[in-house]
């Protein structure tokens, strides 16, 4: 098998603790932390561990984690750092809890939200830690912004002289492909740092460990602490564990199921059913009516139906105003490619209703990593047209991916 440089550097750097899961790694799901739990926090040892975490980082009966450690004398937890959305996750999009000591605990908690590069390794040095531990819940799509954190936060360690662990959790859409457009480079933001797909179908075990043999400048010591018992085939709901919302939006897992998709609606001035108890699965807005569900089934897209829907959002776009638009039902999720359904959406909507804008940043490049979405819809392409002019990008991508695939 064929590794770039910065693979094979990363390899000598990086281990699986507590090893990949072998054909004999069957019965129930054991996340990352229930693993390095019941090898007694060896890997931990004699540190002082901080913790990246968020109120995903939860154990089968829904003590967090860092209740938990913080309990036992094993483990010397000595920080938390806080994300978009906070440690406890009291904030709402685009914000965070601040520096603060948790009540909790006790235990200091720095917020890392829009910090990164030597800023963010500042804070680490601050917090006296050697070791800083990653465990949060992801979403499976490249604009969600926890695996950014994610790099940023491997990315200053680095530069902070400190170890990194990734305590490993299911992706809830599957591992089983990459899906949708590469983020081009001259689009990179925090809700796209590198050139990844806009669906990854990765873990942030794999995804730690691409970020370190494809795109740090130098690559942090990591470790991975790997799952048993899951598949690449897997959707969430047959890890048998409990789901906590890793944001306010993200209710359920049918929500992430739909969102690497429906999110480019962010990007237009359609509400993105932000405000509804089924955001990215309702989206809509004044003046649209039934045509558009009509329109979207009329795409036959595999696995997912369309029903005209009405709902009126408590806050964000149209916020008290009865809207109208579409709910997305799938109805096989084996099928069902989110990407693709998000682009005949976006090119049915802006067919049947001649309200339909981009939102005036242009905010659907940075979603989509570049200007083709946009322009090729603006020009009139159709799904199979807008889909078929990332295929070349996607293929390079899912070779790279390859060489960091954990689980079969």
């Amino acid at each position: 098998m064929h590794l770039s440089r910065r693979a094979l550097l990363a390899a000598a750097t990086a281990t699986a603790s507590l090893g990949p899961p072998t054909a004999a790694a069957t019965g129930r799901l054991r996340t990352g932390f229930e693993r390095l739990a019941a090898d007694g926090y060896a890997l931990l040892s004699g540190r002082r561990v901080g913790i990246v975490t968020n109120p995903t980082g939860i154990t089968r009966d829904v003590r967090h984690v860092v209740d938990v450690m913080h309990a036992d004398p094993r483990v010397r937890l000595t920080a938390v750092f806080g994300p978009e959305h906070g440690f406890r996750g009291t904030a709402q999009a685009g914000g965070s809890e601040g520096r603060y000591d948790d009540p909790a605990t006790g235990l200091p908690v720095y917020d890392t939200y829009l910090k990164s590069g030597r800023p963010l390794a500042d804070v680490f040095t601050a917090s006296g830690v050697d070791t800083v531990v990653f465990d949060i819940q992801d979403a499976g799509a490249r604009f969600y912004t926890y695996i950014w954190t994610l790099y940023d936060c491997m990315e200053a360690a680095q530069l902070a002289g400190k170890r990194f662990v990734v305590l490993d959790r299911p992706n809830p859409v599957t591992g089983r492909a990459a899906l949708g457009p590469v983020l081009h480079k001259e689009f990179a933001t925090f809700v796209g740092r590198q050139p990844i797909a806009q669906a990854h179908g990765m873990t942030v075990a794999e995804l730690a460990r691409l970020f370190n043999g494809e795109f740090l400048t130098a690559p942090v010591p990591l470790e991975t602490v790997l799952m048993t018992g899951w598949r690449r085939t897997d959707f969430y709901d047959a890890s048998g564990l409990p789901w906590v919302p890793p944001s306010p939006n993200m209710p359920t897992p049918d929500t992430a199921l739909v969102y690497s998709g429906t999110c480019m609606f962010e990007g237009t001035n359609l509400s993105e059913g932000r405000g509804t108890t089924r955001p990215f699965e309702l989206l809509g807005a004044e003046g649209v009516d039934g045509r558009w569900a009509a329109a979207a089934n009329g795409l036959g897209l595999p696995g997912v139906r369309f029903r005209e829907a009405y709902f009126a959002p408590m806050f964000s776009k149209f916020q008290g105003k009865t809207v109208g638009g579409v709910q997305i039902h799938v109805h096989d999720r084996a099928a069902y490619d989110p990407v693709r359904t998000g682009i005949g959406l976006l090119v049915t909507a802006r067919k049947v209703w001649d309200g339909f804008a981009w939102r005036s940043d242009d905010w659907i490049d940075k979603l989509t990593g570049s200007t083709r979405v946009r322009t090729m819809i603006d020009a009139g392409a159709g799904t199979d047209e807008v889909t078929g002019a990332w295929q070349e990008e996607l293929a390079a991508f899912r070779r790279t991916r390859k060489e960091y695939l954990l689980y079969k």
